[in-house]
């Protein structure tokens, strides 16, 4: 019999509907189960229980009275760190944001408090979100559950340490190169990167990736995604899963882009991946990725992101001290960096979405690896080498970025893990608005083929003693 942790949130407004289960078990048993392996994994950075208690009892009456305010009332959803949240600290990981605690919620965490969800946990980042792994100065290193030695990736790590360890059924976090995608590969669970403006946004941070950028959601099913997705975007509440499965979709495959290096364990699953949607009646089509894709990676994104680092902290000159060495580094490079520079780099991103609009023309979806590396060590920003080959800091990320500059929806899914038992993950790119459709997609894959099923629903932690030093 499982825990009530470990209940997904499907289960757990089931369960509040028909009496058998109160919101207020349901948040003390994630709570409990918090206390028992964030020591060790490090995902959770603040925490609330009374109000997450408070929240529960509130949730029970409604659910007696049978006037639940959605299916995620009583449900526990924790909060990536650079997403405001009244009454929680929200640091965007670095020391020079230690002391901010927002007095208003960010517009989609308003949403999910509308919707009953209980807000209990502010989840670890890297500093400013700026980089593929989850450490930084104020909370020290997040570690993936499946592995304690390696990384569950970044910038969202701790959210989906969490949600893998058993720290509620659901997160929400940013996504503004590939954070929430990829650390989704490395833990086993599903995760969106939303159609740009598809989940509005207002009372946030100030805009590190102008354009980029966007909220969305994680879970450990892809039901459990939707639910989530409907209250942050209300134009899709009417995806029905239960419809029948969409038409055969035209999916291009891009075993790598321009040449760049893959792990062969994520190759073969996602070469694998690539077979069994052809038993599923979809036609996929080994392509290459436009030249406009790679130039965005290797030319445009490294200026995105420095600059909007120099942007943030305009008027924070002699603070650099607090900044970790590579924050330091990346700000120095943006203040070098001119208006022309910049506009060099937005002419970019705007051949790399002429260019996915227009492979859309004639194929429906993308098929990706959502990593080009396995999990590395928790403790480094990035592997060294990939298959073999030396690489750079963005050398594991080359398959997501490009969606984010192109403002298109993405969806993480998990393949079948690799020998060693570790997650791994393919990503379906879909044209803008394609949402619901990636969702239907993912939704049938998942209940195809039997590894869903058979893998754990949650990653077994070692124990306390088994720990790595920080």
């Amino acid at each position: 019999m499982k825990e009530l942790w470990q209940l997904d949130a499907g289960a757990l407004a089931e369960a509040y509907r028909d009496g058998t289960l109160s919101p207020v078990e349901a948040m003390r048993s994630v709570l409990q189960r918090l206390d028992a392996v964030n020591p060790r994994i490090r995902a959770v950075v603040a925490r609330d229980d009374g109000a997450a208690l408070g929240a529960a009892r509130e949730s029970e009456a409604r659910w007696r009275r049978g006037t639940p305010l959605s299916m995620l009332d009583g449900v526990p959803v924790s909060v990536k760190d650079n997403i405001p949240v009244r009454g929680f600290p929200c640091c965007w990981g670095s020391r020079l944001f230690a002391d901010h605690r927002p007095a208003r919620d960010e517009a989609p965490v308003a949403r999910l408090r509308a919707a009953g969800a209980i807000l209990f946990a502010k989840t670890n980042i890297p500093e400013f979100t700026l980089q593929g792994y989850t450490a930084n100065a104020l909370s020290g290193t997040t570690r993936n559950p499946w592995n304690l030695d390696l990384t569950p990736g970044g910038s969202s790590g701790g959210a989906v340490a969490a949600v893998a360890a058993g720290i509620g059924p659901l997160a929400l976090a940013t996504d503004g190169g590939g954070s929430i995608r990829r650390p989704c590969a490395y833990t086993g669970l599903i995760g969106l990167k939303p159609t740009w403006d598809a989940v509005p946004r207002a009372d946030g941070l100030p805009e590190m990736l102008p354009g980029l950028e966007v909220i969305g959601p994680i879970a450990r099913t892809t039901a459990d995604l939707v639910r989530i997705l409907q209250v942050l975007a209300p134009a899709m509440h009417a995806i029905d899963l239960a419809a029948p499965p969409p038409r055969p979709q035209r999916i291009a495959y891009w075993r790598a882009i321009a040449g760049s290096p893959v792990d062969a364990a994520i190759a073969d699953q996602v070469d694998a991946v690539a077979v069994r949607l052809r038993t599923m009646g979809h036609v996929v089509i080994d392509a290459e990725a436009p030249d406009a894709v790679a130039r965005f990676n290797r030319e445009a994104w490294p200026v995105l992101s420095a600059t909007g680092l120099a942007a943030v902290l305009r008027d924070r000159t002699g603070d650099e001290g607090l900044l970790s060495p590579a924050m330091a580094e990346l700000l120095a490079a943006g203040r070098r960096l001119s208006a022309v520079d910049l506009f060099a780099a937005q002419a970019l991103q705007r051949e790399a979405r002429i260019a996915m609009a227009r492979l859309f023309e004639s194929r429906d979806l993308i098929l990706t690896p959502s990593c080009a590396a396995m999990p590395w060590a928790a403790a480094r920003s990035h592997p060294s080498q990939i298959a073999g080959c030396a690489v750079g800091a963005r050398g594991h990320a080359v398959f997501t970025a490009f969606v984010n500059g192109a403002g298109l929806p993405a969806l993480n899914l998990p393949a079948e893990p690799g020998v060693d038992g570790l997650p791994i993950g393919f990503q379906l790119v879909g044209p803008q608005g394609s949402d619901a459709l990636l969702c239907t997609i993912g939704h049938a894959f998942e209940q195809r083929h039997p590894w869903q099923h058979r893998r754990p629903a949650l990653a077994a932690v070692a124990p306390l003693s088994e720990v790595p030093s920080a």
